[in-house]
């Protein structure tokens, strides 16, 4: 059996193909691709964003969790925007308080994971030096890239409904960030324009040459809180030098029979497996898929769980996680029983005063049967580029909540509830679907409705993650625009209010490998540009 990659960006997935084909194993194809990602869509992921990674190596005996979320800066205070609060965007997926100080610039930035967390996968679990697996991306940044459709899309979007600064602004924020993604005459490049950032390039070679020390503890760790200090940032050098990821082994559920593994909080695995304990409640695959007792079943099981969400999980060294309540299958059976009543649930947002989805994904099985599935980001975008490094830091800080004594609250040293869940089901113990998805909080809608659309509704995986979806991140329901409209309306009858997005690939962007009677395929989402590859 070959090896096969599944990502967002064309380019970095065919660097871990040839990974691949080389010899490289499944975690040498996943960092491949996941340098070449933070090249060639920067607003998505880059060296000083974070993600989570699950690895799976039968051969070694190694199934666990490499955790490389951002940290907010030592220097960070619970009260620091308490009395500065305007609201919290309507998706949950940030806060919203005066002059955008916790979105966009220097005190926006927290302690990044993402270059840890390459570089310790490789190193643990790979195959290959790390100067040979970084040369694709520092030939992509040095000779550039074409723009693509999605990230023109992306870097156009304008998301003020939401309270956040629209994404020109961040691009615009940095004098390197004028010079790269704009044209001469003022104006956003566009498809088919070339971006090249020998800045980055430079800094890449840097690092592959001395390793990832020198980020955080070296050179550019000193350059990093030079620049910090001297705009006012929180970031600062102790902060990079004290930087640590975790490991941890996989949260794990069930759903019909396959045993599903996920990260642990503050990731987003322990929601994911307790709606899929929900939904195991009910009959879907012997419903009209999409139809409208299928999306009524669906959207209330993803408040009861939102509303979880919201309650109980953050950072583990700051809050206690009740992981074993909500988990359990009779919590579960419980709330399915509240859904069947026709009980309603609700998410409570905090609404914005009248004042006033950027990661990316791989997943890789390799021939001798390794899975990786990684989720890395920049949060919310920065816009800051140090310079003379080229590379966006990111925007952690508007994802913690201004209000103090929270499970989401601000505090020194502390992670942010992460809607990341890179996530592999099991079928005879053996992996079945290598998944995972950007896009903030719709991730987990996503990721619940492509599983379920495999196993359910005994979709090809291309079809699985292609399927017209929902989301449901606040009492409203989001649909995708090609989600006929009299099943709309029928959730309208029922008063439920209903949101047509007018894209018809909508809500986060999944990707997965799916592995079944000794073959491998694959689906890349549509919305983006991605593609998969064998190798």
């Amino acid at each position: 059996m070959a090896g096969m990659i599944v990502a967002a960006q064309p380019e970095a997935v065919e660097a871990g193909a040839l990974v691949l084909r080389r010899g490289g194993n499944a975690v040498d194809s996943a960092i491949a691709c996941a340098f070449v990602q933070s090249v060639v869509d920067p607003q998505m992921t880059g060296i000083a964003g974070y993600g989570s990674m699950q690895i799976y190596m039968p051969g070694r005996n190694a199934h666990d969790v490499l955790e490389f979320y951002a940290r907010s800066p030592a220097a960070t205070r619970a009260d620091m925007w308490q009395d500065a609060i305007i609201g919290e965007a309507p998706d949950g997926f940030s806060f919203v308080v005066k002059g955008h100080v916790n979105e966009i610039g220097y005190q926006a930035v927290g302690s990044p994971g993402n270059l840890k967390g390459y570089t310790t996968a490789l190193a643990e679990y790979g195959t290959m030096d790390l100067a040979d697996i970084m040369q694709p991306a520092i030939d992509y940044a040095r000779g550039g890239f074409r723009i693509r459709p999605y990230m023109h899309y992306y870097m156009a979007l304008n998301q003020s409904e939401q309270g956040r600064v629209p994404n020109e602004d961040l691009l615009r924020f940095s004098a390197t960030g004028r010079e790269l993604y704009f044209r001469a005459d003022g104006s956003l490049k566009r498809p088919g324009d070339t971006v090249a950032n020998p800045d980055l390039a430079r800094t890449l070679e840097r690092i592959a040459a001395a390793g990832p020390e020198i980020f955080y503890r070296g050179e550019i760790a000193e350059q990093i809180a030079a620049d910090m200090k001297a705009n006012g940032g929180l970031l600062a050098y102790e902060d990079l030098a004290n930087y640590q990821l975790r490991r941890s082994k996989p949260v794990w559920g069930s759903y019909r029979g396959h045993r599903v593994a996920s990260v642990q909080p503050p990731g987003g695995g322990v929601s994911l497996i307790q709606l899929l304990h929900v939904l195991e409640n009910f009959p879907l695959g012997e419903l009209e898929h999409n139809g409208g007792e299928h999306l009524r079943i669906l959207t209330e099981a993803l408040m009861r769980v939102t509303a979880d969400k919201d309650a109980h999980i953050g950072d583990p060294d700051f809050v206690e996680v009740p992981t074993d309540r909500l988990l359990a299958k009779d919590y579960a059976a419980t709330l399915a029983q509240s859904i069947r009543r026709g009980e309603r649930g609700a998410i409570e947002r905090l609404k914005l005063k009248p004042e006033a989805n950027d990661t990316t994904q791989v997943c890789v099985v390799d021939g001798e049967g390794n899975a990786v599935t990684l989720t890395h980001t920049l949060n919310i975008p920065s816009g800051v580029i140090s310079d003379g490094l080229g590379f966006m830091y990111n925007g952690l800080m508007s994802a913690f909540d201004p209000r103090p004594g929270r499970p989401g609250s601000l505090a020194p040293n502390k992670g942010r509830t992460s809607s990341q869940m890179p996530s592999i089901v099991f079928k005879d113990d053996r992996p079945f679907i290598v998944i995972g998805a950007p896009g903030g909080t719709a991730i987990l809608p996503a990721m619940a409705q492509g599983i379920s659309n495999i196993i359910d509704f005994g979709m090809p995986v291309f079809d699985a993650v292609a399927a017209p979806r929902i989301s449901v991140t606040s009492n409203s329901i989001d649909i995708s625009n090609r989600i006929p409209r009299y099943v709309a309306a029928e959730l309208e009858r029922q008063g439920y209010r209903v949101a047509r997005s007018y894209q018809g690939f909508a809500f986060a962007a999944l990707h997965a490998v799916l592995a079944d009677a000794g073959r491998l395929s694959a689906g890349a989402d549509p919305q983006r540009d991605g593609m998969w590859l064998s190798g």
